[in-house]
C-alpha cells in the first residue's frame, strides 16, 4: 500500500501539467482531491463533454441562499486534471476536504470555502491563525526574489518538471514551528480521516491532490521505509477535533464559471489575476511566447489597428531579451506585456488594456450539461435561453430588440421577468431609436446568478410563475431584492405588509414593470393594491410621483399588445386628484420643496401629453392646463414655481407673449427681492433658452432688470443666474449673447440692420419653404 501526497498550486498550469504526468506514472487506483465530499456524486459528470471548464462546484443551504460557497475549476486547475485522469482511467474519485455541511454552518470567524492561493492559505482568507506563515514569500526571499509570485512561476509554473518531493520538502521546512488554527486543523484532520478510509477500503495505490501547504500535515515526516501515518496525529486526536462540529443540510451542483470571475476577487476562492494567460501556458506548451504575441496581434487587427508580422517578430525578440536580462527561465506575463506595449501598441496603453481584457483575463464562460442537478427554475431558464436563442456569455453583449417581432418581444419579456426576480442578466440601455417599439439591452452572465435563481425558485418552477409570485409579494409590501427594486418602492411600514406598506410610486412602478414582463395574472392584484393605496394617500406629491409611471404603463400596454384593463380608470382618478390638490400644494414652499414640486409638475406635464381621452374641456390636457392656469394666478407662489407655470402655459399656447411680458415685468419689479426674481427667471427658462433668442421683448426685460441691479445684489443672484444659463446648450448661449449685443447696438433682432436684407435672395428661400409646405406664393 502506498499513499502519494501531491502538493499543487490551485489553478497553476505548471502544477496541472506536472500532476497529469505524475498520475500517469503512479497509476493510482483511487484519487483523493481537496474539495467538499458532497461533490463525490457529481464527478461522473466530468465524462460528459457538455461539462466545459471554467465551472464551479456550488454548495448551498436550501432556504438560506446567503449560505453558499463556490469551488472553481479551470482547465489548467490541477484538481480538474486529476478528475479528468480518474474518469478516463475508470478509477474512483473522492473529495477529502471538510464537508460543506460543516463549513457552511461555520460562524463568521470561519470561511465557508477554501482560499485558493499558491500556498493554500491566503493572507486575505479571513482564517484566524495562531502563527501566520506565508510559505511562498519565505521561499522566494530565501531564493533572492522580491516577488513571491514571480519566484513560484519561475521554479514551478514555467518549468513544469519540478518533482513533487521537492515541493513537499520545501513546505515541510516552511511549516516547521507553524501552529494551525482550529479551522485549518479540522480541515487537515478530515483529510487524514478520508485517507484512512481509503486505506481501510482496500485501495493499494492512493494519490492525494491538495494545496502544497497541506502536504506535511497529510504525508508526515519523510523517513525511508516508514509506512504512511507515521508521525501524524492519531485517529483519536483527529476524531476529537472533528467531534461536535455544527452542521447544516447542504446541496451541491455544478454551475458555469467565468475567467473574469476568477480574476475579479479572491472572495470566491479564486485569486487568479491572469486566467487567460494561465490557460495559454497550459494549452500551448510549445513556443508559448510566440503564440501569445501572435494572438495579441490578431486581437489588435480585429480592432483595425495596424500590426504586421515584423511587429510580432520584434516583440518576441524583445521578450526574450527581457527574460535573459532578468534571469528568468521563460518570459512571463510581465515581459510579454511590456513587449506588446512597446512594439505592438507603440507605447499606447489603450490597446494594452484591450489585450488585458481579451487575453490576459479572457472572456470564457463555462458550460454544464443537462444532466447536472438543477432546481426547476434554473432548468426552465436554460430551456428559454435555447428557445429564444439568447446564449449566456461572459462578455458584455449589446442587443437591440424590435418589439414588433415576436422573437424580440419574447426576449424582452424574459429579461424583464428575470429583473423582477433579481437576476440582472440584462441591463436596459437608452435605445438608439426614438420609437417605442425599440429596446436596447446589455447582456452579461455572472456565476452568482445561479444562487439568485435558487433563491427565486421559492416563488415558482418557471420564470413567468416565479416572476408573477414575486410581483404579488412586492405589491404586499415586501422589499424587492437588490437592484431589481422598482423606483420609489419601500418596505413594510409600521403596520406590517399590505398596500399601506409600499409607496404609491413603488406600486405604479410595479404596474409598469408587470406590463413590461407580460404578467397579466399578477397585474389585477397590483392594480387592486394600487387603488387601495391611492385611496389612503392624501399627499398630492405622492399622487404626482405615481402618475407618470401609470401613463407609461398604459402606453406600454398599447405598444406590446398587453391587456391592461383598469389602467385608464386609475390614471383618470389620479389626474383628477392631482388637479384638485395642486392649488394647495404650491403655496408656502421653501427652495428645496419648490424644486421637488417642480420636478413632479414637469413629470405630470410630460405624462399628460401622452394621454388620449375626451375632447374639449374634459380632455386630460385641457383639465391639466386649467389647473396650472388657476395655480399660476396665486400671489403667494414661490418664484421658481410661478416662472415654470408661466413658461408651460406659454409653450402650450394658453398664454401669448403679450400676456407673458406683464407677468415678467411684475416678477422683476422693485417690490420683489432680487433672489425671487432670479428664481422666477430660472423657472421660466428651465424649458430652454431658445425663447430668448426669438423674443426680443422678453430678452430686453431680463436684460434691463439685470443691468439695473446694484453691484452687491448682482453678486447675490449671480449663482442662480449661472445655474440657469449654464444649463443651456452652447449654441443657445452664443445666440442669446448675440441678441444682447443687438440690444446694445440698436440693430434689429438677429444682429443685422433691416436695411441690409437682400429681398431677391430671400425670395428664393421663401419659394423653397412654400414648396416644402405644398403651398404657392399666392396663398
Amino acid at each position: 500500500m502506498s499513499v502519494s501526497v501531491l502538493g499543487v498550486r490551485h489553478h497553476g498550469p505548471g502544477s496541472a501539467r506536472s500532476l497529469r504526468d505524475e498520475l500517469e506514472r503512479l497509476k493510482p487506483d483511487i484519487v483523493l482531491i481537496e474539495g467538499p465530499p458532497e461533490a463525490d456524486g457529481l464527478v461522473e459528470l466530468a465524462k460528459d463533454p457538455g461539462l466545459e471548464p471554467p465551472v464551479a462546484l456550488l454548495a448551498h443551504v436550501p432556504g438560506e441562499p446567503s449560505k453558499a460557497a463556490f469551488w472553481p475549476f479551470a482547465v489548467f486547475s490541477p484538481e480538474w486534471q486529476a478528475i479528468r485522469h480518474a474518469v478516463e482511467a475508470g478509477i474512483p474519485v473522492r473529495f477529502c476536504d471538510l464537508p460543506a455541511a460543516h463549513s457552511l454552518a461555520s460562524g463568521p470567524e470561519e470561511p465557508a470555502a477554501r482560499p485558493d492561493t499558491p500556498d493554500g492559505e491566503g493572507p486575505d482568507s479571513g482564517i484566524p491563525s495562531a502563527v501566520r506563515t506565508d510559505p511562498i514569500g519565505t521561499l522566494s526571499r530565501a531564493a533572492g526574489y522580491d516577488d513571491p509570485e514571480r519566484w513560484w512561476e519561475d521554479v514551478v509554473e514555467h518549468r513544469g518538471d519540478t518533482p513533487f518531493q521537492v515541493i513537499a520538502e520545501a513546505m515541510a521546512a516552511v511549516r516547521e514551528g507553524h501552529v494551525a488554527d482550529a479551522y485549518e486543523a479540522r480541515r487537515e484532520a478530515f483529510m487524514r480521516r478520508t485517507i484512512r478510509r481509503a486505506v481501510k477500503d482496500g485501495f493499494e495505490r492512493i494519490a492525494v491532490v491538495c494545496g502544497a501547504w497541506h502536504v506535511p500535515a497529510l504525508a508526515g515526516p519523510s523517513r525511508e521505509g516508514a509506512a504512511w501515518g507515521a508521525g501524524l496525529p492519531t485517529v483519536k486526536a483527529d476524531d476529537a477535533l472533528l467531534r461536535g462540529l455544527p452542521k447544516v443540510k447542504a446541496e451541491m451542483t455544478w454551475v458555469p464559471w467565468t475567467y473574469g470571475r476568477l480574476a475579479a476577487w479572491s472572495g470566491y476562492g479564486a485569486g487568479v489575476t491572469s486566467p487567460g494567460w494561465y490557460h495559454h501556458l497550459f494549452a500551448a506548451a510549445d513556443r508559448p511566447v510566440e503564440r501569445w504575441l501572435t494572438a495579441a496581434a490578431g486581437v489588435l487587427r480585429e480592432e483595425d489597428l495596424p500590426v504586421s508580422s515584423a511587429h510580432v517578430i520584434e516583440a518576441v525578440r524583445l521578450t526574450q531579451s527581457l527574460a535573459v536580462l532578468r534571469g528568468r527561465p521563460l518570459a512571463g506575463l510581465a515581459e510579454v506585456t511590456e513587449a506588446a506595449r512597446a512594439v505592438l501598441c507603440e507605447g499606447d496603453d489603450l490597446p494594452v488594456e484591450l489585450i488585458q481584457r481579451r487575453m490576459v483575463v479572457g472572456e470564457r464562460l463555462g458550460h454544464v450539461p443537462d444532466a447536472t442537478p438543477m432546481v426547476p427554475l434554473q432548468r426552465h431558464l436554460r430551456e428559454e435561453q435555447r428557445r429564444l436563442k439568447l446564449k449566456p456569455e461572459a462578455l458584455d453583449r449589446e442587443h437591440d430588440l424590435d418589439l414588433r417581432k415576436p422573437l424580440d418581444l419574447e426576449r424582452s419579456r424574459l429579461l424583464h421577468r428575470l429583473r423582477l426576480l433579481g437576476v440582472e442578466w440584462g441591463t436596459p440601455q437608452e435605445s438608439r431609436s426614438k420609437g417605442t417599439f425599440r429596446e436596447s439591452w446589455t447582456l452579461a452572465w455572472r456565476p452568482e446568478f445561479d444562487i439568485e435563481l435558487i433563491e427565486a425558485s421559492a416563488w415558482g418552477t418557471t420564470v413567468p410563475a416565479a416572476a408573477g409570485a414575486r410581483v404579488r409579494d412586492l405589491a404586499d409590501g415586501e422589499r424587492p431584492p437588490g437592484p431589481a427594486a422598482p423606483q420609489g418602492a419601500a418596505g413594510p411600514g409600521p403596520g406590517g405588509g399590505g398596500p399601506a406598506g409600499v409607496s404609491l410610486a413603488g406600486l405604479t412602478g410595479l404596474v409598469e414593470r408587470c406590463l413590461l414582463a407580460d404578467l397579466p395574472d399578477a397585474l389585477p392584484y397590483v392594480l387592486d393594491s394600487l387603488s387601495a393605496r391611492a385611496a389612503l394617500d392624501s399627499d398630492v406629491t405622492h399622487l404626482m410621483a405615481a402618475l407618470p409611471a401609470m401613463v407609461r404603463a398604459q402606453r406600454y400596454g398599447d405598444v406590446r399588445g398587453t391587456p391592461a384593463t383598469g389602467l385608464a380608470t386609475i390614471v383618470d382618478a389620479l389626474l383628477t386628484r392631482v388637479c384638485v390638490g395642486l392649488g394647495g400644494a404650491v403655496t408656502g414652499l421653501d427652495d428645496d420643496a419648490a424644486r421637488d414640486l417642480l420636478r413632479h409638475i414637469d413629470g405630470v406635464h410630460a405624462a399628460v401629453a401622452l394621454l388620449d381621452g375626451a375632447s374639449g374641456a374634459e380632455a386630460p390636457q385641457a383639465r391639466w392646463l386649467a389647473t396650472l392656469r388657476g395655480a399660476s394666478g396665486r400671489s403667494d407662489l414661490h418664484g421658481l414655481i410661478e416662472g415654470r407655470l408661466t413658461r408651460i402655459l406659454l409653450d402650450a399656447g394658453d398664454l401669448d407673449a403679450d400676456q407673458v411680458g406683464p407677468r415678467m415685468s411684475r416678477a422683476m419689479s422693485a417690490g420683489h427681492p432680487p433672489a425671487r426674481a432670479a428664481a422666477w427667471i430660472e423657472g421660466f427658462l428651465s424649458g430652454g433658452g431658445l425663447l430668448l433668442v426669438h423674443d426680443a421683448r422678453l430678452l430686453a426685460l431680463i436684460d434691463g432688470w439685470l443691468t439695473g441691479l446694484a453691484p452687491e445684489t448682482f453678486v447675490d443672484v449671480l449663482p442662480l443666474l449661472r445655474r440657469t444659463f449654464g444649463a443651456f446648450a452652447a449654441p443657445e448661449r452664443r445666440s442669446i449673447g448675440s441678441r444682447v449685443h443687438s440690444l446694445a447696438t440698436g440693430t434689429a433682432q438677429g444682429g443685422e440692420d433691416v436695411a441690409e436684407l437682400d429681398e431677391e435672395r430671400a425670395a428664393a428661400a421663401v419659394r423653397t419653404v412654400l414648396m416644402i409646405l405644398g403651398k404657392t406664393e399666392a396663398e
